[in-house]
């Protein structure tokens, strides 16, 4: 039976003690990967904690290959990555879950500085990802829809388009102002190569986020600072009651994309 899983970041701190999990570690061949099995499950089911835990990894240390790689050992058949994102687009809420729906990621690159691949080396495996359906399966994305619709923590209509931008370091203001222009709406340090990676792994993907901060420099930061606490904790409440509804209801996909092998006639 296939897997489902997400992939959390240091928002979730608080997750952990809600969830009864049991950490497994997975050998891949960019090394050993812990994972974290949800128990009561009916269908397997995995967290993976992006920064570990505790919370001791920055963006660019990160083994991106191994998780990916232990996600397809456990054969997963959907995955959902999550991140708390700056926010670019004026009309784009904060503290509201939203669907990403596609990525700007000019520089394929991890942040070792090698292509954002899992393949390395040839292989008779190795092959082009063609998107036909996007990084972001839209399937996975319309379950994860219902599945918010049943606790009550509603997803905002329209999708975003992610850029990924990667750290440690945060951006320039100048920097801000070139990513609106090139189409991006929200951003973080993460998530862009886990996606990629797994979908080269033939993994469903879908991105659930939520704006913490407007990255504007011409936008003033709200100044009621309780009200803002509060609304962080809603909507932290909120993203976390959907992680764990799937988790314990999700469902595989189809892989919607496919690789093109050229020693392989009917590629995948």
């Amino acid at each position: 039976m296939s897997a489902v899983a997400a992939i959390l970041g240091s928002a979730f701190h608080t997750l952990t003690g809600s969830l009864d999990l049991t950490r497994v570690e997975v050998d891949t061949p960019w090394g050993m990967q812990p994972l974290h099995r949800v128990t009561d499950a009916e269908r397997p089911a995995y967290v993976l904690f992006r920064h570990d835990v505790p919370h001791r990894l920055l963006p660019n240390q990160i083994n991106y290959r191994a998780q990916a790689a232990a996600l397809r050992e456990v054969d997963c058949g959907a995955l959902l990555v999550t991140s708390s994102v700056g926010v670019l687009d004026a009309n784009v809420p904060l503290y509201t879950p939203l669907l990403v729906r596609d990525l700007i990621m000019p520089d394929n690159r991890l942040p070792d500085g090698s292509t954002c691949t899992m393949f390395e080396e040839p292989t008779a495996d190795h092959g082009h990802l063609v998107l036909d359906d996007g990084l972001f399966a839209s399937a996975l994305n319309t379950q994860l829809r219902s599945l918010a619709h049943t606790v009550d923590a509603p997803i905002a209509d329209a999708e975003v388009v992610f850029a990924y931008v990667g750290g440690p370091r945060g951006k320039t203001a100048a920097e801000n102002r070139m990513w609106p222009r090139l189409g991006a709406q929200v951003n973080s340090m993460t998530l862009a190569p886990e996606v990629v990676l797994a979908n080269e792994l033939e993994i469903p993907c879908a991105a659930l986020v939520v704006g913490h901060k407007y990255s504007l420099p011409d936008r003033d930061p709200p100044e009621d600072r309780a009200a803002l606490a509060d609304t962080l904790d809603r909507s932290r409440t909120e993203q976390e009651q959907i992680v764990r509804r799937f988790l314990h209801e999700g469902q595989p996909v189809p892989f919607g994309n496919r690789i093109f092998r050229f020693n392989d006639d009917t590629d995948t």
